[in-house]
């Protein structure tokens, strides 16, 4: 017997129906939600880790030959940015189709173009088979995978705050990144099992991680199909008030509220970016810390995110969005120099303990953004929203993150002195993170706070009587 125990939700939570005028959002409803939105954040993260852990790893001599290692890191991340850049095009177009057709609809596209991408990138020729042709193609797929991750997890972050009761929403909306932990944990797990491999890179078995991604494609497909449309999107319907250009509402409307989003993700997207896939790189190149230490340490950091991310769904329930978003913002500041300190000595217990300790910052911002940015924007134009202020914020932080670093460690070693010059990038990659932390914090101090508003409002959190920026009152909680 199916349990459909109907949620209390706030006026905001149901919508009409063609029947009754009005439909209930059953427990099954929310939990299939929550499902469908973890599974594509969990290939979209499956697919980050992956390429993360392959362009420190392997990517370099097989796609991107050179003599010096440095170069070849920098051509393999700068491979990686490419598929960032691309990603605001995709949160645009996409962004729009979900605010135009349906929140449903464009998560049913996204996944299939994450999916296929990664699953090509599996079946690449490398360098010595194809020549130039074959980082041509690996950054063909990139550009696949950056188009439909342009607007999956916004996707998923607008669907879930949707769908769930008001008072709870911070801990629901939170649920989808656990898909985030799901999909790096996987990435690592196969990667720790892989490097044991001798000579890895001349290997097959490299390309067996991106194939695995039609497992995550099918499942996730599956659900989504079962899923009903979002209650208020179908109520956007219900009263004829969907936009026919919703991108252009947004642009009219939500310049000031784009920026706030892009400012405070600087922060958390640049950490992410940062601690999982360039300390990963710095270990192997300066510490000499190779091999499984990398893939260990993102399989012990995702573990603990799986405590720190529903916990902080719950916080930002109790104490409001924009104080805990700022906490984890704080925390990452105040650790940036430590971290770095840390992994510069070139101890595995140390440093892989330490990325644990750095990444539960980032796993909190994550956490918190889940309710925080679909409630900062009006109904018509949330989608698009998101996933623009998500996507460009991505490209300036966590797309260039990377390959800043990889540019700062090649320096260091040229001017500072070879392999002990490498060692000390520490302290211009640790400034870095410091930069892109403050950034996330001041940003708080400028933007309203959101917990419990009503979501098919159509103005903006900034745009309401009453409202308060810095996290120093509530908007109201509807019951």
């Amino acid at each position: 017997m199916k349990h459909q125990q109907t949620i209390a939700a706030a006026p905001g939570d149901a919508y009409p129906d063609a029947g009754s005028g009005r439909q209930e959002v059953t427990t099954g409803d929310l939990y299939r939600a929550a499902w469908a939105a973890s599974l594509g954040s969990a290939l979209e993260y499956y697919d980050f880790a992956l390429y993360n852990l392959a362009s420190a790893l392997i990517f370099g001599p097989l796609f991107f030959p050179s003599s010096d290692p440095s170069m070849g890191l920098i051509a393999s991340f700068g491979a990686y940015f490419l598929g960032f850049a691309i990603r605001p095009v995709g949160g645009i177009i996409f962004g729009t189709l979900g605010d135009r057709y349906g929140r449903k609809f464009v998560l049913m596209a996204t996944i299939l173009l994450m999916g296929i991408a990664s699953t090509l990138i599996g079946l690449l020729p490398t360098y010595a088979t194809a020549g130039v042709w074959a980082p041509v193609l690996l950054v063909g797929c990139r550009l696949l995978q950056g188009l439909g991750a342009g607007a999956e997890q916004a996707g998923a972050a607008v669907l879930m705050a949707e769908y769930a009761p008001a008072k709870r929403r911070g801990y629901f909306a939170a649920l989808p990144f656990m898909g985030v932990l799901l999909g790096t944990v996987m990435a690592a797990a196969i990667y720790f099992a892989l490097v044991r491999v001798e000579d890895i890179s001349q290997s097959w078995l490299w390309r067996v991680p991106f194939l695995l991604s039609v497992v995550i494609i099918a499942v996730a497909i599956w659900i989504r199909l079962k899923l009903k449309e979002s209650p208020s999107f179908a109520k956007l319907e219900a009263r004829h008030q969907v936009k026919d250009s919703p991108l252009k509402h947004l642009i009219k409307h939500s310049k000031p509220t784009l920026l706030k989003v892009i400012g405070m993700r600087m922060a958390e997207n640049g950490g992410s970016s940062i601690y999982q896939s360039l300390a990963i790189s710095y270990m192997a190149t300066a510490t000499g810390l190779k091999g499984q230490i990398g893939p260990i340490a993102l399989l012990l950091a995702g573990a603990s995110g799986a405590i720190v991310i529903p916990l902080t769904g719950i916080l930002s329930d109790r104490l409001g969005r924009i104080p805990v978003y700022r906490a984890f913002a704080v925390y990452q500041l105040v650790l940036a120099y430590p971290t770095w300190w840390v992994l510069s000595q070139g101890n595995a217990t140390a440093s892989i303990a330490m990325l644990c300790v750095a990444l539960a910052g980032v796993w909190g911002m994550f956490a918190t953004q889940g309710a925080l940015l679909p409630e900062l924007f009006g109904a018509q134009h949330r989608y698009a929203g998101v996933a623009v202020g998500r996507e460009v914020s991505a490209v300036i932080a966590g797309g260039v993150a990377p390959l800043i670093g990889a540019s700062i460690i090649a320096w260091a070693t040229a001017h500072w002195g070879g392999s002990e010059g490498r060692i000390l990038a520490w302290i211009p990659l640790a400034t870095y993170v410091a930069i892109l932390s403050l950034i996330g914090v001041v940003t708080t101090f400028y933007t309203p706070e959101t917990r419990g508003r009503d979501l098919d409002d159509l103005r903006d959190a900034a745009e309401m009587p009453g409202q308060s920026v810095g996290g120093t009152a509530d908007a109201s909680v509807r019951h």
